[in-house]
């Protein structure tokens, strides 16, 4: 039987397989309006899918060159107030880290959540 928890890994999974995975922002690229947040990974999103912002769902994708959901971001912006989920794809533990450190600053609250 399948758990709850590898459920949800699987059908994110399912989600990043049948869409179109853009990169819009690469590693080492600045927020467009806000210079200090430095993206640590390449961040895009999935074509065609739809977060709480109504963009595209928003991927990290890491350097670990396993396709694999590894984990995601849950994150509270007070400026934009609202939380939206990001989702961490081929990310090594320390680019995981990595990234949350980036949204654990100034007006937002990150949390990590690994895959076992």
């Amino acid at each position: 039987m399948v758990s709850v928890g590898q459920h949800f890994w699987e059908k994110l999974e399912e989600v990043i397989a049948a869409h179109r995975l853009v990169i819009d922002r690469p590693a080492g690229t600045k927020h467009p309006r806000h210079p200090d947040l430095v993206y640590p990974v390449d961040y895009g999103f999935l074509e065609g899918t739809a977060a709480a912002d109504g963009d595209g769902l928003d991927v990290f994708v890491g350097t670990s060159g396993e396709a694999r959901v590894d984990g995601v971001l849950c994150i509270v912006d007070l400026l934009k107030q609202d939380a939206e989920l990001k989702v961490l794809f081929g990310c090594t533990p320390a680019e995981m880290r990595s990234i949350a450190e980036v949204f654990n600053s100034g007006p937002m609250g990150a949390l990590l959540i690994e895959r076992e």
